[in-house]
């Protein structure tokens, strides 16, 4: 607080108000953390907030910047608050709206992210705004002006939405370079950040405030989650990933409550369950919404209205409504499948009884039976405390590319100082000057490769050193290619007469010709033909098609809800109801080969006739296993030349051939050796062909290959052959450029999970390793078998398929 008696005094007072504000409009007084970060907000400190969802977060933030605003109102911008979400900035931006109005505040509240209006852009162009309400991608739009540092010139401090949406991506990362220009042009600014789920608390602090306080409240939002079990009798599938044949439980546990949101981990998930609810919804076909990020804009924001004012009884969504925004009227929230990560649980739970002391609930609805041990797991992991930590991504060269190019269009840099100012964030604090100077070097010739033509020169230096942006086009066009969000070419989707619908994919769009129909934003539709980067489409009569398929939509299951969930499977006396319907088949598993325990590792040996399988069961996520397939593959073929096939799931990876070698378990050891991890990636996943694509990611983030300008946006097919052009030429005669460089790193760090890889192998390494002949595929191997098959089959001989194989191992374990 103020140490001088007067300033003392103006603060109480100006406090005061505020908690009287608060009384009389939530009906309870501020809670102490929210007291503890008013205060620290006017002592000068930065920090991190981190309590559970609907627990008051944004005020505790808001508050200290209002009673600032109260002792001294200032004009100009004084705060700016970032979200992660244009669909939570609208919800924020009314929020902060009405506390500025109900305190009387003279400040005005503009939000600026993608969706906002030309007259909202052109009164933040005037200046006429004291909060700004933005996302990442906008504020570093709004730093390529040059007059930045003038809009800047009042800024107070920043507060930070959602956090931990943020930290461990590219998006976090160009937010922390943001900010460290922001610091740079207003020292002593105030930096908070708000979290509800985190691991790693003091980690996540420094990289948004450096030395800042932690600030959070130790009351714990009471939590209900409950599991749709199998009656007596019913046979649970052992493997799938839909679910809808619990169809009718979870309609019911919706029908009770006033309004719930239904959540799927993909979007062609969310699309098929909301067709299938809406075929049995007993209500009025318009308390019935869809919502995920492929819908277009205008539609998404008329579920969230509907939601917020109560007129919606069911929202079937994807992590699109996952983070803050505010529905009070929402008393259910029901989970399809496994949630894969402890945190996202607690988050999705958290958008019912969204008030301080409200529960929340939630009915977490298995697909397969191996989900329910991932639900028990995750109820005990939150138990805990035990939540997954997101790390900040080191470096990142295609992120300070697109960075630098943002300074010299906003008045210039000098090299020297820029490095340093970079190096002052979390994400580049290791930086070398070599790397830095690499992708400078890149901005101004292109790399040496590429020096030769013009178009490849964004950079000049002035006489007195300046790395400044002359060419209009070069500026145009990195003020359109702002932000690190990528994603396959996409096409609109529009009815004939007009209105649009959202997009889709190219590649899923390339596989139809006009006539066809599919499934898209809860409506059957005929596809008419495809022009201008829009797939024209009419509604359809007949309910048949397909449903897109969205890049990137699998989760992987986390390493604390794999760590969680071994206990669960290796707990001979646990009293949760999963556990007591997973009793048959974990007594399967013991007696057909073993469960494994916390800190081992269980390799099966089998043969059916496709010929013989060795299934390995490490617990590390779907995408470390697809390395690690790969990985071993490669081993055994070195061992004994043949062909091996592989599938994998979150639990393990079966390894396929004619005849696998003799393997004890000297050889399993030697097998599963981190020795050479990385040179045998190079050999089995070709390296070089997954960077090649992933090369187009990176270029079009640091500003090599261009997107297009809006509504002349370049198809998928050009940007793979422009990308995949220069990827050659730069590996043939520039093979050190940065570029490169990121493409394989990239790769490794998201692709491949290398580091969660690593960690497997050398855990098999060093661990307790049980190695099982089985007569028959176990529970634990059969998901990963059908898996295996499925990609060699038509859908529905594989689904047969799957029904006998499991049928014969229920008949074989009952005898």
């Amino acid at each position: 607080m103020p140490t001088t008696s007067t300033t003392s005094a103006a603060w109480r007072r100006a406090e005061a108000r505020l908690r009287d504000w608060f009384v009389a409009t939530l009906g309870r007084k501020p809670a102490p953390y929210q007291r503890a970060a008013w205060q620290a907000w006017t002592q000068g400190q930065s920090g991190l907030l981190h309590a559970p969802t609907g627990t008051g977060k944004t005020l505790a933030a808001l508050g200290g910047p209002l009673i600032d605003g109260l002792l001294a109102p200032g004009s100009g911008l004084q705060l700016l608050w970032i979200t992660p979400l244009r669909s939570l900035a609208a919800d924020t931006t009314v929020h902060l709206a009405a506390a500025v109005d109900g305190l009387g505040l003279p400040w005005r509240v503009l939000r600026r992210t993608g969706d906002s209006s030309s007259a909202e852009r052109a009164r933040l162009r005037r200046g006429a705004c004291e909060l700004l309400v933005t996302t990442p991608e906008s504020l570093a739009l709004l730093l390529s002006y040059p007059d930045a540092a003038t809009r800047f010139a009042q800024l107070r401090g920043v507060v930070v939405d959602e956090w931990h949406e943020l930290i461990g991506n590219k998006r976090g990362t160009l937010l922390q370079l943001g900010l460290a220009r922001l610091r740079t042009l207003r020292p002593g600014l105030r930096l908070w950040g708000l979290s509800a789920t985190l691991g790693n608390l003091d980690e996540a602090l420094r990289a948004l405030a450096g030395d800042g306080v932690l600030i959070g409240t130790r009351a714990r939002k009471p939590l209900r989650i409950d599991t749709a079990l199998p009656e007596p009798g019913e046979r649970f599938p052992w493997a799938g990933h839909l679910g809808l044949s619990q169809l009718g439980r979870v309609v019911q546990t919706v029908h009770e409550a006033r309004s719930a949101l239904v959540f799927a981990n993909t979007r062609a998930q969310a699309e098929l369950w909301h067709e299938a609810i809406a075929a049995v919804w007993p209500d009025d076909p318009a308390t019935l919404a869809l919502h995920h990020g492929s819908i277009a804009p205008a539609l998404r924001r008329a579920v969230e209205d509907g939601l917020r004012e109560g007129r919606l009884r069911c929202v079937v969504a994807t992590s699109s409504l996952d983070l803050g925004v505010d529905f009070p009227a929402v008393e259910q929230v029901v989970q399809i499948g496994s949630p894969k990560g402890v945190a996202r649980l607690l988050q999705r739970a958290g958008r019912s009884g969204h008030a301080p002391g409200a529960p929340s609930r939630v009915l977490c609805v298995p697909t397969h039976l191996l989900e329910l041990a991932e639900i028990a797991a995750a109820r005990r992991a939150l138990a805990a405390g035990r939540l997954e930590p997101r790390h900040p991504p080191r470096g990142g060269l295609d992120v300070l590319a697109q960075h630098l190019l943002t300074l010299a269009l906003g008045g210039g840099f000098h090299p020297d100082d820029a490095y340093v100012e970079v190096c002052r964030t979390r994400a580049y604090a290791q930086l070398p000057r070599a790397q830095f100077d690499a992708v400078l070097d890149y901005l101004q010739h292109g790399g040496s490769a590429l020096a030769g033509y013009p178009e490849y020169r964004k950079l000049v230096r002035d006489a007195d050193g300046a790395c400044r942006v002359e060419s209009a086009q070069v500026a145009r066009r990195h003020r359109f290619s702002i932000g690190t969000i990528t994603a396959d070419g996409s096409l609109h989707v529009r009815y004939l007469k007009g209105a649009r619908l959202g997009s889709v994919e190219e590649s899923f769009i390339a596989r139809l010709r006009p006539g066809d129909r599919f499934l898209f934003a809860g409506r059957h539709l005929e596809l008419v033909r495809v022009r201008d980067m829009t797939a024209w489409v009419r509604q359809a009569t007949a309910r048949r098609g397909g449903v897109p398929r969205w890049a990137g939509g699998r989760l992987p299951l986390s390493g604390e809800l794999a760590d969680a969930m071994r206990g669960v499977l290796a707990d001979g006396h646990g009293s949760e109801p999963e556990l007591r319907a997973l009793a048959p088949m974990r007594a399967i598993q013991r007696s057909q080969s073993h469960l494994p325990g916390t800190g081992e590792l269980l390799i099966e040996r089998t043969r059916t006739r496709e010929g013989e399988h060795l299934f390995v069961y490490p617990f590390a996520g779907r995408l470390a296993h697809e390395g690690l397939a790969a990985v071993l593959a490669y081993r055994l073929s070195a061992l004994a030349r043949g062909d091996y096939g592989y599938a994998v799931n979150d639990y393990g990876l079966v390894l396929t051939a004619h005849a696998l070698p003799p393997l004890d378990e000297a050889a399993l050891r030697r097998l599963l050796h981190p020795w050479g991890l990385r040179r045998d990636i190079r050999a089995s996943v070709n390296l070089a062909e997954l960077a090649r694509r992933q090369f187009r990611e990176v270029a079009r983030v640091a500003g090599l290959v261009f997107n297009g300008y809006p509504g002349r946006d370049k198809s998928l097919r050009q940007l793979q052959v422009s990308s995949g052009l220069l990827f050659d030429v730069l590996s043939r005669h520039d093979p050190a450029h940065p570029l490169l460089w990121q493409a394989e790193r990239d790769v490794l760090d998201q692709a491949l999970e290398y580091r969660r890889l690593r960690e497997a192998l050398l855990h098999a390494a060093r661990g307790p390793l049980r190695l099982c002949d089985t007569e028959r595929l176990t529970p634990m191997a059969f998901p990963l078998w059908a898996e295996r098959i499925r990609g060699g089959v038509h859908a529905d001989d594989w689904k047969s398929r799957v029904e006998r194989m499991a049928a014969r191992l229920e008949k074989a374990a009952g005898r």
